[in-house]
């Protein structure tokens, strides 16, 4: 078994209080770090021992996305109970889309806040 693993990825949101309760809601999931980032702007880590969501946003006042974020597609989380997440998500007024059912596993997407895609998946 490989010990490589993703330890976090960051992303750039409006307003990470927000996108970190949301990721509490929705996978239980615990604020690790938060604190003053870079160029005056403000992060929160939210996850659990192995791993993390690192929720930067750009100092009030500067609406301007990271850059080097046009590439990226979606974030996939591994969940127990896919009919769970996707009814909190739903609670919430997020909405469900693209659902799959074929091997490995069941499936379906939502755009969060900022319109971040997340692939929400169970291989149970």
């Amino acid at each position: 078994m490989s010990t490589t693993f993703i330890e976090h990825v960051n992303l750039t949101v409006s307003n990470p209080a927000r996108s970190a309760r949301l990721m509490r809601h929705l996978f239980g999931w615990d604020v690790r770090w938060e604190g003053a980032a870079m160029n005056g702007g403000r992060t929160i880590h939210v996850g659990d021992d192995r791993f993390y969501l690192a929720l930067y946003a750009p100092p009030a006042g500067d609406a301007t996305r990271h850059p080097k974020g046009t590439p990226l597609n979606h974030v996939g989380i591994v969940v127990e109970d896919l009919d769970a997440i996707e009814a909190k998500v739903e609670a919430i007024g997020l909405v469900p889309f693209s659902h799959g059912d074929y091997p490995p596993g069941r499936r379906f997407y939502f755009l969060d806040h900022d319109g971040i895609e997340f692939e929400i998946v169970s291989y149970g």
